[in-house]
C-alpha cells in the first residue's frame, strides 16, 4: 500500500473552494477543476515509496522512503501491482482513473470515442507527427474514456440525447413564444422543426445536431432572438429547466453552437449520492456540482461547443452515438459483505462507497487486480496480511493487486463517521 500524492488541474471553469473544503485543506488561490488520482502518463499520481524497514509503514516524502510516479512503480512490476487478470484484460498499465471534480461553470460539450475509434485516431495522429501538445491534437492516447459521476453535492448536467418529440415541442414551444412577443420567428426555428420531424429518430437527431454544430451567423443570430424573447419573460412553461439551461449557457458563450444543441439532450439534476455512466459516443457536459468520476485511464475527448479549446466537426461526427437513450443512471449495489457498489457496464472500473460509523465492524475492500482509495471525511484504517496504513480526510493510496484482502477499519477512538472512496476493475475478483 503506498500513500499517494495527486495533481491538481486548475482548468478555468474549476472551482476555487470545493475540492479544498471537501479535503480539509487550503485552496490554492485559483480554479481547482479536477484531483487526478491514478496513473495517466499526462498526470501521474506520486507514490511515496515504503521506508527501509517500514514494514508496510510509507514514508513522508521528507524521509528516506521515497517518491516514484504511480506509472513508473506499476512498470517496475506490472503482476505484482495490477494482477495477472487486468495484465491480460488491459495491459500493464492502471486500467482507471480517478478524479475528484468540481465545476463552477459549465464544461465543454463532448463526446469521447470507441476503443477502436481511439486506436485508429490516436494512431493517424501518430504517423501524422502531430505533437502530443498541440491544440489541434484529438487523441492524445489509444484508449477509450467510457465514465462514471457521482455526486457529492447537487449536480446538473446534460447528458445523452432525448427523443426527437421532446426536443422538437421545446423549438414549438420557442416558435409559439416569438408569435406571442409579436416578433419574426427566425429561420432556422422552422428548419429545426422540420429536422425533428423525420420519422426515423436517428436520421432526426443528426439532422438537428448537424445543423446547429455547423454553427455560423445563422446559429449565433438566432441564439441571441431565443435568448432575448426568454428573458423579455416569454413563458417557460414545462420547458423552464431547459430554457433556464439556454440562459446560462448563452450567458457564458454567447451565440455558441452548444446553447441550442442542450435543447437536444437530457438535462439531468443529480441529487447528493446519485450516480450516472457515460458510454462512448454519449454527448454530454457538466454544468455544475461536485463529484467523484471514474473512467478507463485517458484523457481523449472531441468537443463540441461551450468551450474556447480546438473543436474538429468532422471528427466529433464520426463519434457521436445518435440514439435517443434514457438517462443512465446508476444504482448502488450491497453485497453479501456489506460493500456498497456502483457497477457501470464497464470491465475497466467500479466504485465502491465506504462509510464507517465509529466503532463500526470493518468492510472488505472490493478489490480486483489494483486499486485505489481516498478518503473525504474522518480517518480510516487499511489492514492486510502484509501491513496496515492509516488515512485521514483527503489522504489517498494506492493498493497493488499482490496486497489483497483489504479491510477498511474505522479509527479506534474516532468520533465522526469516515467516508472513503475506492477503486479497482470491473474484472470478476
Amino acid at each position: 500500500m503506498y500513500e499517494l500524492e495527486n495533481v491538481l488541474r486548475p482548468y478555468a471553469w474549476g472551482s476555487p473552494t470545493a475540492i479544498a473544503d471537501l479535503l480539509g485543506r487550503p485552496a490554492s488561490g485559483g480554479p481547482e477543476a479536477e484531483l487526478w488520482i491514478g496513473a495517466h502518463p499526462d498526470s501521474p499520481s506520486v507514490a511515496l515509496t515504503p521506508a527501509p524497514g517500514g514494514e508496510g509503514r510509507h514514508a513522508p516524502a521528507s524521509r528516506d522512503g521515497g517518491r516514484l510516479a504511480l506509472d513508473a512503480l506499476i512498470a517496475e512490476d506490472p503482476e505484482h501491482c495490477l494482477g495477472s487478470g487486468s495484465v491480460a484484460a488491459f495491459g500493464p498499465r492502471l486500467p482507471f482513473l480517478l478524479k475528484v471534480l468540481a465545476a463552477a461553470t459549465p464544461l465543454s460539450l463532448q463526446v469521447h470515442p470507441t476503443l477502436e475509434q481511439a486506436r485508429e485516431g490516436f494512431a493517424r495522429e501518430e504517423a501524422a507527427g502531430v505533437d502530443h501538445a498541440a491544440a489541434e491534437r484529438n487523441y492524445k492516447d489509444d484508449n477509450h474514456k467510457p465514465e462514471m459521476i457521482f455526486a457529492l453535492t447537487p449536480f446538473e448536467a446534460l447528458c445523452g440525447f432525448r427523443p426527437a418529440a421532446q426536443s422538437r415541442a421545446v423549438y414549438v414551444h420557442l416558435a409559439a413564444c416569438f408569435e406571442l412577443a409579436g416578433l419574426e420567428l427566425p429561420p432556422l426555428i422552422p428548419q429545426l422543426l422540420e429536422d425533428l420531424a423525420q420519422p426515423d429518430e436517428p436520421t432526426a437527431l443528426r439532422s438537428a445536431f448537424e445543423r446547429l454544430i455547423a454553427g455560423g451567423e445563422d446559429v449565433s443570430d438566432t441564439t441571441a432572438r431565443i435568448a432575448a424573447v426568454l428573458t423579455s419573460g416569454a413563458p417557460m412553461a414545462e420547458h423552464e429547466a431547459g430554457l433556464s439551461t439556454v440562459l446560462t449557457l448563452n450567458g457564458q458563450y454567447p451565440g455558441d453552437p452548444g446553447v441550442l444543441i442542450s435543447l437536444l439532450l437530457n438535462r439531468i439534476s443529480l441529487a447528493p449520492g446519485e450516480a450516472v455512466y457515460l458510454p462512448a459516443g454519449n454527448v454530454h457536459a457538466y454544468l455544475h456540482g461536485l463529484g467523484i468520476e471514474v473512467m478507463a485511464s485517458s484523457d481523449n475527448v472531441l468537443r463540441g461547443g461551450l468551450t474556447p479549446k480546438f473543436i474538429d466537426v468532422p471528427e466529433l461526427l464520426k463519434t457521436v452515438a445518435f440514439e435517443a437513450v434514457a438517462v443512465p443512471m446508476l444504482s448502488a449495489e450491497t453485497t453479501m459483505l456489506g460493500q456498497e457498489l456502483f457497477r457501470p457496464p464497464f470491465r475497466e472500473f467500479q466504485l465502491q462507497r465506504i462509510e464507517l460509523a465509529p466503532g463500526a465492524e470493518p468492510v472488505p475492500l472490493a478489490q480486483s487486480g489494483a486499486a485505489v482509495i481516498i478518503v473525504t471525511a474522518g480517518s480510516v484504517r487499511l489492514d492486510s496480511p502484509k501491513g496496515e496504513l492509516r488515512l485521514d480526510r483527503g489522504g489517498s493510496a494506492f493498493l497493488a493487486a499482490a496486497e489483497a484482502p483489504v479491510n477498511v477499519h474505522a479509527v479506534s477512538g474516532a468520533t465522526g463517521t469516515a467516508l472513503a472512496f475506492a477503486v479497482t476493475t470491473g474484472l470478476e475478483a
